[in-house]
């Protein structure tokens, strides 16, 4: 009977996962010094919930996400937080725009990104109809779901 609950909801969790990207900040190039980084940011889209990734040499650099101010002018006063792994992923889990820095001295060599971070899309409409079109018989499909789904857990697991 444990079993088949920890079946049950270990299928309930994949099936409301969502897919969230790994932005690695400069691709193969990494958080160095010298690089765009605000054309490699402008090639990406970022959603609620997506990381973005930070690879440099623990020993040189870091990560700092600051205000525009600390941006604009390379200064770590008031940061939000700092990162200083060598490997850092950071979740963007707000629809706003994050500015990272490096404290070290690199923010005046180009070490800075700035990200626009989006609310993730709705489903299409054609989707959305489809999986629901009415309350009455999705709701009837998703208690016949619900018991096919015990049904098998039953089976399986005995």
């Amino acid at each position: 009977m444990a079993l088949s609950v920890l079946f049950f909801l270990l299928l309930a969790a994949v099936a409301t996962t969502v897919n969230a990207t790994d932005h690695i900040v400069g691709a193969n190039k990494g958080w160095n010094p010298g690089i765009n980084y605000t054309l490699w940011a402008n090639n990406q889209t970022f959603y609620v919930g997506d990381y973005i990734s930070f690879r440099y040499q623990k020993s040189q650099y870091n990560v700092f996400l600051v205000n525009q101010t600390g941006y604009d002018n390379c200064t770590i006063d008031d940061a939000f937080g700092n990162w200083i792994s060598g490997k850092d992923f950071i979740m963007l889990n707000k629809t706003q725009r994050y500015y990272f820095i490096c404290g070290t001295g690199g923010c005046m060599n180009g070490m800075k990104v700035s990200v626009v971070v989006h609310p993730l899309p709705s489903p299409p409409m054609s989707a959305v109809a489809a999986e629901h079109p009415s309350e009455k018989s999705a709701a009837s499909v998703a208690v016949r779901g619900f018991g096919l789904l015990l049904a098998m857990s039953f089976a399986f697991f005995g």
